[in-house]
């Protein structure tokens, strides 16, 4: 993902050519020729897991870690194929093989909402040994990807009843654990549990020198944290631009400026009493997009180098 997310951020098509697409590319051939038919006649990854948990077979009582198709690769072979179908439309290039990616991509099983009303982790539903597991890796799909969203809006509640399930028996209570907490409520556009998150990996899960402690010293708390603090802020995916989506009441006033946003703009923005007052957008390639503060809706077409300035 990083590739192309760098590409989505600056548009800039000599590096998606020369080095992005060829990458995924490769990557996206490697997974064509890795998945498998199943049973019920999806494409399949074989074996599988969901990192480092542990389900129970309800017909067997058989605990195990590997299956097939769990929902995190499922997950990830649709934003894979998704971004090199995209890439190649870009390049103008490699139809037959958009053509192979389409198809593979419909034969690739759902993301279901289990009998839990969350959603499934495994290509069953299977028992959970461990309901608070620190890891939520079939959240992959809300963040950092944009499956679930306010677009998706069975996927996204059932996201969100995921989270809160996994935290009602404990879970995210470790330092990059407690980083992804931060910014899987900042997708939900819940700045005060975000917040909320981010003061307990700071207090909790920090040492001294500012290290993520899970324990031991992990860099990913330190990334999620400030990735997290950014996606209050601002959030940026399918072409959607939301100015301030999970601001918490504890920052009532403040400025931020030079925040990147996918599809090459850079945004400043200041707030007064817990709402937007100022927003600056500045295109470097030019683009459109659409921009949403809270209910507010509004499309932006710029050019290279220009600059609209929004008050509310």
């Amino acid at each position: 993902f990083p590739v192309y997310e760098h590409f989505l951020f600056t548009r800039d098509t000599s590096f998606l050519k020369n080095k992005a697409y060829p990458m995924m590319k490769g990557s996206a051939e490697f997974v064509l020729g890795f998945l498998v038919e199943s049973p019920d006649g999806y494409l399949v990854t074989n074996p599988s897991h969901s990192p480092e948990n542990t389900f129970s077979d309800t017909r067997t009582g058989e605990k195990s870690q590997l299956t097939y198709a769990a929902t995190i690769d499922i997950e990830i072979i649709n934003a894979l194929f998704d971004n090199c179908i995209e890439a190649a439309t870009i390049l103008k290039t490699d139809k037959e093989f958009v053509s192979k990616l389409k198809e593979a991509k419909k034969r690739l099983p759902p993301v279901k909402i289990n009998s839990k009303g969350v959603i499934q982790e495994w290509i069953n539903d299977y028992d959970e040994p461990e309901p608070g597991h620190r890891h939520m890796s079939h959240l992959l799909g809300l963040h950092p990807l944009a499956q679930f969203t306010p677009e998706t809006p069975e996927l996204y509640k059932a996201a969100e009843a995921t989270l809160e399930r996994r935290l009602s028996f404990g879970g995210g209570h470790i330092g990059w654990s407690r980083a992804w907490m931060v910014n899987f409520f900042a997708r939900f556009q819940n700045g005060d549990k975000a917040y909320n998150n981010l003061m307990a990996l700071l207090s909790k899960s920090t040492l001294n020198n500012l290290f993520d402690n899970c324990p031991p010293f992990q860099i990913d708390g330190n990334f999620g944290g400030t990735a997290g603090i950014a996606e209050m802020l601002l959030q940026s995916h399918n072409n959607i631009i939301r100015l301030l989506p999970a601001l918490p009441k504890a920052w009532p006033d403040g400025e931020v400026k030079g925040l990147c946003a996918r599809g090459g703009f850079e945004v400043s923005m200041k707030w007064e009493n817990n709402k937007l007052a100022l927003a600056k957008i500045y295109s470097k390639k030019g683009g459109i997009s659409e921009l949403v503060y809270n209910t507010n809706t509004q499309k932006i077409s710029l050019k290279a180098g220009e600059t609209i300035e929004l008050k509310f």
